[in-house]
């Protein structure tokens, strides 16, 4: 598990330049793929392309085993020897972690929509509205493009400007902390919270 987070962090931090723009570029074209086709278009296209090369690449061997007279065998002998089933141990380990994690999350929003604390509930009432906004501007496939570029160069740029970031992130934290004391001074009922 900590090998697949070490992983993935260098990826998102561009250790390996060739691995991390083969994931992102392939990432990005398949997004930008399916914000111009169906996604049972691109699904066909990528299965043609993908089929066009391993039939090319089957013949071609064929035809150099028979120019040579060598016995090769199957040029992909390897892969169809490989084992590629799921386990049943990482599925339920990974379906108890969704689990717990779905079980979080309902509630979570229970709470939010049953009113526990009404200054949560207000911050979401907030972010909700705020999405409308966001929803009337951009389609979802619109917004995980932008998250994708965002996951990809976010990283980067925080490492290279970390302390000019913190800072302007402790100011605007701030006074995001000052103006959500005063409303809760305010609001009846709203209880301030202890940290």
């Amino acid at each position: 598990n900590f090998e697949m987070i070490r992983l993935v962090v260098d990826l998102l931090y561009w250790r390996d330049l060739q691995r991390t723009g083969v994931v992102f570029g392939a990432s990005l074209f398949l997004l930008l793929s399916l914000s111009v086709c169906s996604i049972i278009s691109v699904i066909s296209y990528v299965a043609l392309a993908l089929l066009s090369v391993t039939i090319s690449f089957r013949i071609y061997k064929g035809i150099l085993q028979a120019v040579q007279k060598s016995e090769d065998g199957h040029p992909f002998k390897m892969y169809l020897d490989k084992d590629i089933g799921i386990s049943s141990e990482l599925v339920h380990k990974y379906s108890d972690t969704t689990l717990a994690h779905i079980n979080c999350v309902i509630k979570e929003l229970r709470r939010l929509f049953l009113v526990e604390d009404l200054v949560d509930s207000l911050k979401f009432a907030v972010l909700m509205w705020i999405l409308t906004y966001v929803g009337a501007l951009f389609n979802g496939l619109t917004l995980l493009i932008l998250g994708l570029i965002g996951t990809f160069s976010w990283p980067v740029i925080y490492e290279k400007h970390q302390a000019q970031i913190d800072h302007y992130y402790g100011l605007v934290n701030k006074q995001i902390k000052d103006v959500l004391g005063k409303i809760q001074a305010k609001i009846p009922g709203a209880k301030p919270k202890t940290e």
